[in-house]
């Protein structure tokens, strides 16, 4: 089956990893510009840090299923705050990067029971059953606007649902679901998206140009280009560009998925 974005364009960055769904990431090329984009780890992640681990413990969470890993960013600072992390993603080449982070990190004894894989949301319950017994999970956290990258290519969003479903069957009773991703409701009354927040650190220049396909009179696929500068002061010999596409979920309706998901 064709997917939406192959309607359209054929994104920089494309690939099909062996699960079958579209890995925007599989050329490593966005998998390595990526690591740029967030910027420096420490730097960027107080605020946001405070936040996440706050309503992680405020909420007795230990054990975490990271469901959207990427380069592990988000997971080495669950692991080094002293949390049971489990971190899948779908793209090999983002996995690439955190089982390095890893190995770096081995003499660190908080880092032996890491565990890193590689699995599906559309099969997540099952592909984490695989290499773990029991599949539950205090919480579940998807995070850097990863949910969206999951397209609508059936366009009645069955398969975004089965994702969440999944989500909700590996949580415990009254476990936390925690997913994130841009203001797609201000991007498309804007048709703009903010190049920096308190998530991304990025230290050079950064361009996003954005593309809002509508269809029917609906917003089907929000397409960024991402152009990330090679230094403050203009010189683009280490300029990088890498697109990714997105589903543009708004607030309403996604609210509505997520009370389907979990009854």
């Amino acid at each position: 089956m064709t997917s939406m974005a192959d309607k359209v364009f054929h994104p920089r960055s494309e690939g099909i990893p062996s699960e079958g769904v579209m890995d925007q990431y599989a050329d490593g090329k966005a998998a390595r510009v990526w690591k740029k984009f967030v910027g420096d780890s420490n730097q960027r992640t107080q605020n946001y840090k405070d936040f996440l681990i706050g309503l992680l413990r405020a909420n007795g969470c230990v054990k975490i299923l990271d469901a959207a890993c990427g380069t592990g960013i988000d997971s080495m600072m669950l692991v080094d705050e002293g949390f049971q992390v489990v971190s899948v993603d779908a793209s090999d080449k983002m996995l690439k990067h955190a089982l390095k982070a890893r190995w770096e990190k081995r003499k660190n004894p908080k880092y032996d029971e890491w565990v890193i894989e590689e699995a599906n949301w559309e099969t997540l319950h099952r592909d984490v059953q695989s290499f773990l017994p029991d599949p539950s999970f205090d919480a579940v956290i998807c995070l850097g606007n990863s949910f969206a990258h999951l397209l609508d290519e059936f366009e009645d969003q069955r398969v975004q649902r089965r994702a969440l479903e999944n989500f909700a069957k590996c949580l415990k009773p009254g476990g936390l679901l925690f997913i994130d991703h841009r203001n797609y409701d201000a991007i498309i009354d804007s048709g703009a998206t903010p190049g920096h927040s308190i998530y991304y650190n990025c230290k050079y220049p950064v361009d996003i140009k954005t593309s809002v396909l509508v269809v029917g009179g609906r917003p089907e696929l929000i397409t960024l280009d991402y152009c990330i500068g090679g230094t403050d002061d203009g010189d683009d010999t280490n300029r990088s560009e890498f697109r990714l596409c997105y589903y543009p979920h708004k607030l309403d309706k996604f609210t509505k998925m997520l009370d389907e998901a979990f009854g």
